[in-house]
């Protein structure tokens, strides 16, 4: 499905379902560097129960034209104005790290366009290691390298995956590979800046599931659940042997943690 927001096409699976923006909405926000086919498996499940489903490319990334974009509180407007684009009144966010933040946000900045969150790997701050913040201005492939191999758990590392004959350590890499130019780095950079995690949280009224890994060395466990303690009504699910990418590395535990909250 495309959308048009600022004079722009923005790519967004639906799931296999069409759009019916009559029905409760599920707008789904990947990572930095990343696009919407993170979400192949919790998309399609929704869509196909009765929600209508909307797995973005942000802008600047995977089939959306524009660029990526300088903050969170960029993409948190961003976000707002394509829910309305979108022909919704509101919507709840499915986000996972910057996306996570991107959801946070645009709960705290357009209270009125979400009424539900799911944050995955998610922490109050998310600074970058200068070593990646470098590898990624360079547009380096040492930066998908290195995401993936932090990214990852012992289901990326080691294998074990539901699909038979996938290794999630490349195929993370071939996603970030498919970058832009410029959009890993500016993604990166909007996360490492941004500081206001802390007070969106405490003004998000709406529900939020927060959905940690147990082994995620990028936002510890530790640290999403400090995050969730600022939220009204929180509920956190954490994800045992997961890592970071804990909707690929683990997709049906986290289906299980999004049913019923979204």
């Amino acid at each position: 499905m495309e959308l048009m927001l600022d004079g722009l096409l923005v790519h967004a699976s639906t799931g296999g379902q069409p759009f019916d923006a009559a029905k409760p909405a599920i707008v789904f926000l990947h990572g930095a560097g990343m696009d919407h086919t993170v979400w192949a498996l919790q998309s399609r499940y929704f869509a196909h129960r009765g929600f209508s489903v909307l797995a973005l490319d942000l802008s600047g990334h995977g089939r959306s034209e524009g660029k990526a974009l300088a903050s969170i509180d960029d993409w948190a407007d961003w976000t707002a104005r394509l829910i309305e684009a979108a022909g919704l009144t509101s919507a709840a966010l499915v986000g996972h790290s910057m996306g996570a933040l991107v959801a946070l946000a645009t709960a705290a900045r357009h209270p009125q366009r979400v009424r539900a969150l799911a944050l995955l790997g998610v922490a109050a701050r998310m600074p970058v290691h200068p070593d990646l913040l470098d590898a990624a201005e360079k547009n380096d492939h040492a930066a998908a390298e290195l995401i993936s191999s932090w990214g990852f758990g012992p289901t990326g590392h080691k294998g074990g995956a539901r699909t038979p004959g996938l290794y999630l350590l490349w195929g993370g890499e071939r996603l970030l590979e498919r970058a832009r130019p410029g959009s890993l780095f500016a993604d990166l950079s909007a996360c490492n800046a941004y500081g206001e995690a802390e007070a969106a949280a405490a003004k998000t009224a709406c529900p939020a599931t927060f959905i940690l890994g147990a082994l995620d060395k990028m936002t510890p466990a530790r640290a999403g659940r400090k995050l969730a303690a600022l939220v009204q009504d929180a509920q956190v699910t954490e994800i045992p042997a997961a890592g970071h990418m804990m909707m690929l590395e683990k997709p049906d535990e986290t289906l299980e943690a999004l049913k019923g909250r979204v």
